[in-house]
């Protein structure tokens, strides 16, 4: 039961009552930017992480899933999947109907990031039903569905940054959302993480995929199942794009996630809590007798990178493809990393250097009141 004291209203504890709260004092056609009460921002904005916790826990299941059987379209990871999706969808009408806990361009990210969601997920499917098996993170259609998830995660990055009241639960909720942007961009990287000690396993004579799958595959390239096949299916793509965008990519995420959190160690706390949830999703995976991944562990030092260059930042480039490159190159002698492009370390750097100085020239002309 809901209670008021002396004309304040009491907010129950429950999810159920809380919901139930909600619709009984706050469902009401209403324009975005329609002040909000610190209880429904809270609760609605822990929906989202909730959302996107679903969307993380199917996504993480579903690589290695499909690098041990055939594509199924009701596979338990993409269930897992859905749940979060239809919290999603649930939580932007509601945002678009009372037009609370966001602005107008917070929601319309929010709504544009749904839609492309929506439209890429039917389009991925036919696209498996033409292609065959498709087993490459990087298909046009992975990465609309990849873009459409990074635009509505800006929308709630950009609604929670608006509204949340400066404090702990706001430094909070903006790490873990930003942890999240992190792990949606980060993701196609998970095809040579996931490959490279599939193949290892197929030449040491223990093959993780099951045999029809490993057959679907070499039939898709008119092959046997050797080597060639295995190589063709686990590691398809180049050797330069695992650190451009698992180092560069990954910079420019810190380094904006950096500047909005505002505290000194923001960019290594948001990588930390990616790498910490891949050290703990590994063994689960390996215990449920799926095949596991490499972890990027150097992603946590170009964190580091990004923050202790934060008064320096035109050294931001030079620290993130130093402490990147060099924690990787130990992570490949000395553990595990698929093969990487050494060569693309100088695009990185001018890559980098130029988002930081695309980003401080941003917050100069905001500083200075101009429009921007």
């Amino acid at each position: 039961m809901t209670k008021a004291i002396a004309g304040e209203l009491v907010v129950p504890r429950s999810p159920v009552a809380k919901t139930r709260l909600f619709f009984r004092e706050h469902w009401q056609r209403g324009a975005p930017g329609q002040p909000t009460p610190e209880w429904v921002l809270r609760f609605a904005y822990t929906a989202w992480l909730v959302a996107f916790g679903f969307k993380l826990l199917g996504s993480s299941w579903d690589v290695s899933w499909h690098f041990k059987f055939i594509r199924d379209d009701l596979a338990p990871p993409h269930l897992i999947n859905t749940v979060g999706t239809g919290i999603v969808v649930v939580l932007v009408a509601i945002h678009t109907y009372t037009g609370l806990g966001c602005d107008r361009r917070s929601l319309r990210l929010m709504q544009w990031g749904l839609g492309l969601f929506l439209i890429a997920a039917p389009l991925d499917v036919i696209n498996h039903r033409v292609n065959g098996l498709d087993l490459t993170a990087w298909s046009p259609t992975h990465l609309l569905l990849y873009f459409g998830t990074g635009v509505m995660l800006a929308g709630v990055i950009d609604g929670w940054l608006k509204s949340a009241p400066p404090g702990r639960v706001r430094t909070l909720v903006l790490t873990g959302l930003w942890a999240f942007f992190l792990e949606n961009a980060f993701f196609p990287n998970g095809q040579q993480e996931y490959g490279v000690l599939g193949l290892r396993a197929w030449e040491q004579g223990r093959p993780e995929a099951e045999p029809s799958l490993l057959e679907f595959a070499a039939q898709q390239i008119g092959h046997p199942v050797d080597r060639a096949a295995v190589l063709h299916f686990t590691m398809p793509i180049a050797d330069w794009v695992y650190p451009l965008w698992g180092i560069g990519m990954s910079a420019v995420v810190l380094l904006l996630a950096r500047r909005t959190i505002g505290h000194a160690w923001a960019a290594t706390a948001v990588a930390g809590a990616y790498v910490a949830y891949r050290v703990v999703i590994w063994p689960l995976l390996v215990l449920g007798t799926f095949p596991a991944s490499t972890i990027p562990f150097y992603l946590v030092f170009v964190g580091l990178a990004v923050d202790l260059a934060a008064r320096r930042g035109v050294l931001t480039g030079v620290l993130v493809a130093a402490f990147g490159y060099g924690v990787l190159w130990v992570q490949s002698r000395f553990g595990a990393a698929p093969p990487f492009a050494v060569w693309t370390l100088p695009v990185v750097l001018v890559a980098v250097t130029a988002a930081w100085w695309a980003t401080a020239t941003r917050s100069r002309v905001r500083a200075s009141g101009l429009p921007t």
